[in-house]
């Protein structure tokens, strides 16, 4: 929200949110709610997110720290409450992996991922997953194998995606994952869709460059139909102050400004893929526009919803006066309806979108190195005693097997997931401002809910591109 609001920390209070965050990493990789407890998806999220945003590389930055600061020692019986201890951070080569495997002890045979140990099968959980791996450099063929199909089977008749589908095997020893029946489980819904539509776009690069075929145009998922229900989110201006709803039939919500006001630039990328055209030219025809009077809306919105309604319904309805914003009038004020708040205005306030002239350039630019690579090796520090993990073991760990992948095949998939995900670029000249620039706030990635700015350091960084 600070981000958005272009309100930047000072060292102090930097290096305070770093220490806050760190101590609630896991020994075994990822991170809880709070120091002791168990990772998380939807923890290790935020917490990742945080970082990059308040991190820096150096041994107090955050980012160095991640899988090398919190080590699990082996205590006494009388101590065995006790697993976790915080010591000084030292390098090594142990960069990730803790993270990864953590990762990897929640995939399911479907491609699906627990939330959490024993947790329960959520789109909202693999786009926390896919957002992370992308950011830390740690995607890999085997991590999201199967993964696109069952994002695809959450869709619904509606077009917009639930949080999950039920999976069928065959009788065999061992059993396969049938490709049919799939049924989803549940109605669409704002955060469901926004989370799978977010997760296709991330597979996108590791998809077309593990394999002989092409995601584009995303195929077995309906577009079309997926823009129609998401343009019929959004409340009526007159009647509902031009917010959006979660679900159909529902009343409108300010968290899902930027659960279903975000998604146009995702959806506008699709359906270019879709048509074998790009929505937006390079020069864009705004490129020379100068910023309209309000009441020139009418002569050059051509948005796919109603942008104007969405910032007044942010700015009247679900801002509150104490400070804050909220779900709507009556409701409370909370950081959670804040974040998204902002993030929708953010969304109705810029065009953002994906551009093939950015992304030859970070191509062009691309410097080879080694990058990430799994191990199944045991992970110790110096004196530390190996003792059973807390997280389930992955199938590929079970199995001794996994995807084999060349070097050049690594290559080629590192460099286009870092260019993809670092071309969306903000069309300067087709902002708009409810009020005057006086309420303008940042422009927001739409895959990682981040500034520009902090996804292009923290890639940068972990592609070692900087």
């Amino acid at each position: 929200s600070f981000q958005t609001l272009g309100i930047a920390f000072d060292p102090d209070t930097k290096k305070k949110a770093v220490k806050t965050i760190l101590a609630r990493q896991h020994p075994d990789g990822g991170f809880g709610g709070g120091p002791g407890q168990f990772p998380h998806l939807l923890a290790t999220y935020p917490s990742v997110c945080a970082l990059a945003i308040v991190g820096s590389p150096g041994p107090e930055g955050g980012w160095d720290q991640i899988d090398k600061c919190v080590r699990s020692i082996l205590l006494p019986q009388s101590q065995a409450s006790t697993t976790l201890t915080l010591t000084n951070c030292t390098p090594t080569v142990v960069v990730r992996q803790k993270m990864y495997r953590f990762f990897m002890s929640l995939k399911q045979p479907d491609g699906s991922f627990l939330v959490s140990r024993n947790g329960e099968v959520d789109v909202r959980g693999t786009y926390c997953l896919l957002v992370v791996a992308t950011l830390l450099d740690l995607i890999t063929p085997e991590l999201v194998a199967g993964t696109y199909d069952f994002l695809r089977s959450c869709q619904t008749y509606e077009g917009g995606f639930s949080a999950a589908s039920q999976p069928y095997f065959s009788p065999a020893t061992p059993p396969e994952l049938l490709p049919e029946p799939r049924p989803y489980l549940g109605e669409a819904h704002g955060g469901y869709t926004s989370c799978a539509v977010a997760s296709l776009m991330l597979l996108r690069p590791v998809v077309t460059t593990s394999t002989s075929g092409s995601l584009a145009p995303f195929p077995g998922i309906d577009s079309s139909n997926l823009l129609r229900w998401a343009v019929m989110m959004q409340g009526n201006a007159f009647e509902e102050g031009g917010g959006f709803r979660g679900r159909t039939n529902k009343l409108v919500d300010g968290c899902y400004s930027w659960w279903v006001g975000g998604l146009f630039p995702l959806i506008e990328e699709m359906l270019g893929e879709a048509s074998g055209e790009s929505l937006h030219a390079e020069g864009d025809r705004y490129a020379d526009a100068t910023e309209p009077e309000e009441d020139d809306w009418a002569d050059t919105e051509d948005s796919l919803f109603d942008k104007e309604a969405l910032q007044r319904y942010t700015l009247i309805a679900a801002q509150q006066s104490t400070g804050g914003l909220r779900d709507k009038p009556t409701a409370p004020a909370d950081a959670y309806h804040t974040l998204y708040n902002l993030a929708g205005l953010s969304s109705a306030q810029h065009r953002v979108f994906l551009s093939k002239k950015r992304t030859e350039e970070l191509r062009g630019t691309w410097v080879d190195n080694d990058g990430f690579v799994p191990t199944k090796e045991p992970i110790l520090e110096p004196g530390e005693v190996e003792r059973p993990s807390s997280t389930a073991p992955d199938a590929a760990s079970t199995t001794g097997s996994s995807i084999a992948e060349s070097d050049e095949q690594r290559k080629i998939r590192r460099r286009e997931t870092y260019a993809e995900a670092l071309a969306w670029v903000e069309d300067e000249g087709a902002s708009h401002y409810v009020g005057g620039e006086g309420n303008r706030v940042n422009a927001t990635h739409p895959l990682f809910n981040l500034t520009m700015t902090s996804s292009r350091a923290v890639m940068g960084y972990f592609y070692k591109q900087a």
